[in-house]
């Protein structure tokens, strides 16, 4: 009884309260805030006597504690004040391997993190401190191995109802944050910088539903905002808007895990640019795209709505890819069947000093993409294109890794479009700082097209503006070219039909179209 009442005086003497809003210090647990001392052990004890006394708020304050591992508990907030700092260890052997119950194609990556949790409920991370993850110090021992003993920084899975709010997270030495098949995850006012090792993503919500991020900020030299589907659930119900977001890679990204597809997804008043100021180790200067919706292992990405983003200084603006790479997630599956890519609308976009490459919307022979709308896009990129890149075959590569540099410069300066069926593109502006000679737009097997308002650069000796090849059922109006020697559309494959111009302005072109000698006759109406 003596020691009953000694364990109760000791935890009342660490708490403001006791209950749901009991907050414990970990001071009063032997943490010693100094960076040196390791007070993993601290932390856990305070985190558990939290959690035995119904929940409530573990606080770190007053300096820099030191610590390896920390597993979270139910209805447990850890909060790291503001000026404190929880400063992850450099001794790989701190961070035990931990595998969750939930199979996914993560298995394969990295099994530790500096704060982790499974089938948990009502947990949070908050505060206006730092978790500095040190994760320059972990290097890659074994190239054939390379993912292994490099902790993430915060690892959760299968948790429910989480909030991360207002702290600041830096150098993970592997991706920054993963969540994994949790639900009702809220993020607000998280700033990520996360450079200096290799797969330093920003952050990965994997195949979770019913999940916010707003007002953050991330930078990260591997992919910025990322979700993933490493498991036969969807990422779905995720709301993403008004972060900013820079990336050596790719600031906002859906794939390249896509086993169970996105559905149900927005991202709306968000701002993208490549990074301002660090050494690159994966990716480019000049990040490699700025929305990329990428489909490779199965699954389906439907209901995907983007609206309202700036975008500066990346390589390609849009890439939209459904691959057949078909990876199984864990050992002894079958390869996945080519998914279903559909339902999306971007909208009110506008990049500046974008590169050469082009935008790309690729499907499969046979597995179109379906139901693209893009509306209100400027797009403003370096030009430089020759015209023969016109000529050049875009290989297929439908088992590549999806990125959206895959194809090289393509035969268009502004989208290339093959294997898509309901394509609409509404008072989109296309613009090169320097001549480029190639389309504006090429269509390759597409059905059901629509270009309306096109405004596009169009430049002495260029190729003609649009080419339609073996595509179906199209109306283009409101265009008004400008190029004296030029033609307005090429025309190319047996099966090019039901091609209307309707409301254009074409005298300040030579010519409305030109079509290839397999070209039915009848394929184009001029009203």
């Amino acid at each position: 009884m003596t020691r009953i009442i000694a364990v109760c005086l000791f935890i009342a003497a660490s708490v403001g309260v006791f209950g749901a809003d009991a907050v414990f210090d970990a001071r009063n647990f032997g943490a010693q805030p100094d960076g040196r001392a390791l007070c993993t052990a601290s932390i856990q004890e305070a985190i558990d006597a939290c959690a035995a006394a119904g929940g409530g708020t573990v606080v770190l304050a007053g300096g820099k504690f030191l610590s390896g591992t920390i597993h979270l508990r139910s209805h447990v907030t850890l909060e790291v004040a503001a000026g404190a700092t929880l400063l992850g260890s450099t001794n790989i052997s701190h961070y035990p391997d931990n595998i969750p119950a939930i199979r996914s194609y993560t298995d394969n990556y990295v099994k530790q993190s500096l704060i982790a949790g499974e089938n948990l409920e009502n947990i949070g991370l908050v505060g206006r401190g730092l978790i500095d993850g040190q994760g320059r110090s972990f290097k890659m021992k074994d190239r054939s191995r390379p993912y292994e003993n490099r902790p993430y920084l915060i690892r959760l899975v299968n948790c429910r109802d989480v909030l991360v709010e207002g702290l600041r997270l830096q150098h993970s030495a592997m991706w920054m944050q993963h969540y994994l098949a949790c639900e009702r995850v809220t993020m607000r006012g998280v700033h990520v910088w996360n450079f200096g090792n290799a797969n330093n993503d920003g952050l990965d919500l994997d195949g979770c539903k019913d999940c916010t991020v707003s007002q953050c900020v991330f930078e990260s030299d591997d992919d910025a905002i990322t979700l993933k589907s490493t498991l036969d659930r969807p990422s779905e119900s995720i709301t993403i808007s008004d972060c900013v977001a820079r990336s050596h890679c790719n600031a906002i990204k859906m794939g390249t895990e896509s086993n169970g597809g996105f559905k149900d997804i927005t991202i709306a008043n968000c701002v993208v640019t490549s990074p301002m100021c660090t050494n690159v180790t994966y990716g480019r200067g000049r990040g490699i795209s700025g929305i990329s919706l990428e489909l490779v292992d199965g699954g389906k990405l439907e209901r995907v709505a983007i609206a309202n983003i700036t975008i500066h200084g990346v390589t390609v603006p849009l890439f939209l890819r459904l691959g057949d790479r078909a990876r199984p997630f864990k050992e002894g599956m079958e390869p996945q069947p080519i998914g279903t890519f559909k339902d999306v609308v971007i909208q009110n976009i506008v990049a500046t000093d974008v590169g050469k490459i082009g935008c790309s919307i690729t499907g499969q022979p046979g597995h179109p993409i379906e139901n693209v709308s893009l509306s209100n896009i400027m797009l403003a990129f370096e030009g430089g294109g020759a015209r023969n890149l016109t000529t050049r075959e875009v290989p297929e590569l439908p088992k590549k890794y999806p990125e959206s540099t895959m194809f090289g410069d393509l035969p268009a300066y502004g989208f290339y479009c093959r294997h898509v069926k309901g394509l609409r593109f509404y008072n989109v502006q296309l613009k090169t700082s320097t001549a480029d000679l190639r389309h504006a737009l090429v269509c390759d097997d597409v059905e059901n097209l629509a270009v309306d308002g096109l405004d596009a650069a169009f430049w002495p000796g260029g190729a003609p503006m649009l080419n339609l090849v073996q595509t179906r059922g199209a109306i283009i109006r409101g265009c008004q070219p400008h190029a004296k020697d030029g033609t307005f559309l090429k025309l190319a494959g047996d099966a090019t039909r039901n091609i209307a111009l309707i409301a254009n302005d074409l005298s300040g072109v030579a010519s409305a179209a030109d079509a290839v000698a397999d070209v039915p006759k009848d394929a184009v109406v001029v009203k």
